[in-house]
């Protein structure tokens, strides 16, 4: 069940990665809905979340507080969204995205175009936080 994750995971393609432990991994989302949308994903290959032990399922979700955390000091927002959608790529993940609104958060809209210095810049002031 490889996929783009786990190539992400093992260094095999690029990725704004923000956050690492030895378990979980966060990095942007390269077609983001905000500047600054985050994806959260185990390393463990996992295709379903809810498919994840106990251990690993709040494990992650304690990861992804600690990335939302740093995030919203970084993005001006309101909220720090969560969604769990898991039908477009293979792998467990959790979307952590800045919202001034609810329609901020509709995977029907257009992704932005973020410039890959952009990106760069949210990157280092996100893992700057931790």
């Amino acid at each position: 069940m490889t996929s783009i994750f786990t190539k992400i995971i093992n260094r095999e393609i690029p990725a704004y990665i923000v956050a690492e432990t030895e378990e979980y991994i966060a990095f942007l989302d390269v077609f983001p809905l905000a500047e600054g949308h985050v994806l959260v994903v185990p390393k463990k290959e996992t295709d379903y979340l809810f498919d994840l032990d106990d251990t690993h399922l709040s494990g992650i979700f304690v990861f992804a507080k600690s990335v939302a955390q740093a995030l919203k000091k970084v993005v001006t927002c309101k909220r720090i969204g969560v969604a769990v959608i898991g039908l477009e790529v293979p792998h467990a993940h959790i979307h952590l995205i800045p919202l001034q609104s609810v329609d901020d958060i509709n995977f029907s809209r257009p992704k932005l175009k973020v410039a890959p210095e952009r990106l760069q810049e949210i990157t280092n002031r996100i893992k700057a936080e931790f």
